[in-house]
């Protein structure tokens, strides 16, 4: 299946995405150019995964009957000093909010979602480290 995405200019050093019908701004930070419009296009990589290994653990804990009050997701990143500066590792740190979370599906929601079905973690881990942590809180 093949999938594509295009982006316009619209001034200065700005584009815009248009992402399943969805419009996204990108620019450059004021030092390179830009107008700070929008996101830079690097740290929308970080995005891509935590969005897609949230919406997999989500479904997962779902199909485990595992109920959730919050659900937050960080991703950390080291960038290379040389160019082209580019990530080489990245850390995943779920956050759960919940009552009587059993740690260890959570765990097996998160090792599926990397090594099943998330396609951004599949594709990222083959360049780099991708690494996962996670914290509980009792509610």
């Amino acid at each position: 299946m093949k999938q594509d995405i295009s982006i316009s200019w619209k001034e200065g050093m700005a584009f815009e995405a248009d992402v399943n019908g969805h419009k996204i701004l990108l620019d450059a930070s004021e030092q390179f150019g830009g107008q700070n419009l929008g996101p830079r296009p690097k740290p929308l990589m970080l995005v891509a995964l935590a969005g897609c290994t949230g919406i997999d653990v989500l479904s997962i804990l779902k199909k485990m009957r595992i109920e959730l009050t919050n659900f937050d997701i960080k991703v950390e990143a080291d960038q290379s000093e040389e160019q082209p500066v580019h990530y080489i590792n990245m850390h995943i740190i779920y956050e759960f909010w919940g009552k009587d979370l059993p740690e260890e599906n959570l765990q097996k929601a998160i090792n599926l979602s990397h090594e099943r079905y998330c396609g951004v973690s599949a594709v990222y881990s083959k360049i780099m480290p991708v690494t996962t942590s996670f914290i509980v809180h009792e509610v």
